[in-house]
């Protein structure tokens, strides 16, 4: 079997996928799927592209690398493993910057490595972002303040995870979720902590294997104006402060000697 008939059928079962399934995610039959993984026929440049996105992996270690013989963790943060978006210019030579409708959002899950899809949207200019590849995503405001709903977070296109950054925040497109804003915690072997800034969302991991993309925070556009209300804590906020404040007091009491043990 070829390498490239190899490695798809390793990242499939990898990530615990059927046939059927990465055939309908790819827009084609199960049968021409099979065929790719059993070696039987090669995949034109078209569907070959798709499934290096689909993977998150390059066409050139597809082809040409054993993926087998490498942790996952390290395909992923390889200098060569790189799949570059083409940055397009205005006729001011300012990058176009696509947008993704707040309706149409999760249509991006599966139109993010589609050229007519990105083709489709409309786009903006901002002349102080350059040197790099952005796009513009819809925020909920609800897990990370003080971004409203409707509003868009601009994220530049990370191609490496070594150039990610604790404490930075981004905007990740993930198979299970699809986009997510969040503010990184930790890098471990396989996952990525993650958290809101609200204090009612508990920080959760993101599997390595997860991730189709990450953009980091750049800009962000409001659509609505702010009133003093959203720079201030919420009642509730402040009453789930107090009691775990009060929780640590009584475990503080609870640790400290008493009068009959001195």
């Amino acid at each position: 079997m070829s390498i490239l008939s190899e490695n798809i059928r390793y990242l499939r079962n990898q990530l615990g996928y059927s046939q059927q399934k990465v055939a309908d995610d790819l827009i084609i039959t199960r049968g021409r799927y099979a065929k790719y993984e059993d070696d039987a026929t090669e995949p034109p440049i078209e569907i070959l592209l798709k499934i290096s996105r689909y993977y998150h992996v390059s066409i050139d270690l597809l082809v040409s690398v054993d993926l087998r013989k490498i942790p996952l963790k390290e395909i992923l943060e390889l200098p060569d493993n790189r799949i570059l978006l083409p940055i397009k210019v205005d006729n001011r030579g300012e990058n176009k910057i696509e947008i993704i409708p707040h309706k149409a959002s999760m249509g991006y899950l599966n139109g993010y490595a589609d050229p007519e899809y990105i083709e489709s949207l409309q786009t903006i200019s901002l002349p102080f972002l350059k040197g790099g590849k952005y796009r513009a995503f819809p925020a909920d405001g609800a897990s990370m303040p003080p971004h409203k709903d409707n509003a868009y977070i601009i994220g530049k296109y990370i191609e490496n995870l070594a150039d990610m950054r604790t404490g930075k925040t981004y905007v990740f497109l993930t198979r299970s979720e699809g986009i997510t804003y969040k503010r990184l915690l930790k890098v471990n072997k396989e996952t990525l902590e993650v958290s809101a800034d609200n204090v009612f969302y508990k920080s959760y991991e993101i599997h390595l294997s997860d991730i189709l993309e990450i953009w980091q925070y750049a800009s962000s556009l409001a659509t609505q104006e702010f009133s003093k209300d959203d720079f201030q804590f919420d009642n509730i906020a402040i009453i789930r402060m107090l009691q775990e404040l009060k929780n640590e007091i009584r475990e503080l009491k609870g640790n400290s000697p008493t009068t009959d043990n001195i």
